[in-house]
């Protein structure tokens, strides 16, 4: 659960991360009951607003599948726009992963904002379930391979400079080291 306490007793990945000597954890982009994959992670509040606010356009990407195989229609009004309840979204990008003998079709998606269950409501909206849903990268943070579901890690230097890097202020100046 991406919360801090969970009123269901259910356990939280803030329980999984280690204790910080100073602060606290902000969770970068939070993911819903029934999604898995990549969460973020910092004790900088700045850095979390930044990397979470609309204006950044800080792309976030997804494996989805989805029952059945939607039609080249359906891909084309994904991608140029589906009247949601609150506004009209559309992938940035998305393109054919994979199909199944199962009945299901993956997609790889790409989107810039983190409207509440973005992914799943358009999918929905056009007419398709979506049974399954990893994020998989968070701007330039991509989840790796090996990290197994409910471990961590900590960011290396070159990551962390790559996310400060995609939410700079060009007027700033050049990263303080």
């Amino acid at each position: 659960m991406c919360t801090r306490r969970d009123p269901g007793g259910r356990p939280t990945v803030f329980q999984r991360l280690p204790p910080l000597a100073d602060g606290r954890w902000i969770i970068v982009g939070r993911l819903d009951v029934n999604t898995q994959g990549l969460l973020l992670f910092t004790s900088d509040g700045a850095l979390a607003y930044r990397l979470m606010h609309p204006s950044r356009e800080i792309e976030r990407e997804y494996l989805v599948r989805v029952r059945g195989t939607p039609p080249e229609e359906v891909i084309e009004r994904l991608r140029t726009g589906v009247a949601l309840e609150d506004g009209v979204a559309s992938f940035d990008r998305l393109w054919l992963q994979s199909s199944h003998e199962s009945g299901h079709t993956s997609y790889r998606v790409v989107l810039h904002e983190g409207k509440n269950r973005e992914v799943r409501r358009l999918w929905s909206a056009v007419g398709f379930e979506v049974s399954r849903l990893l994020r998989i990268r968070f701007g330039p943070i991509s989840l790796p391979r090996d990290l197994r579901p409910g471990t961590w890690r900590m960011a290396s230097a070159a990551e962390f400079a790559s996310l400060t890097e995609a939410v700079r202020d060009p007027d700033e100046g050049p990263p303080k080291k």
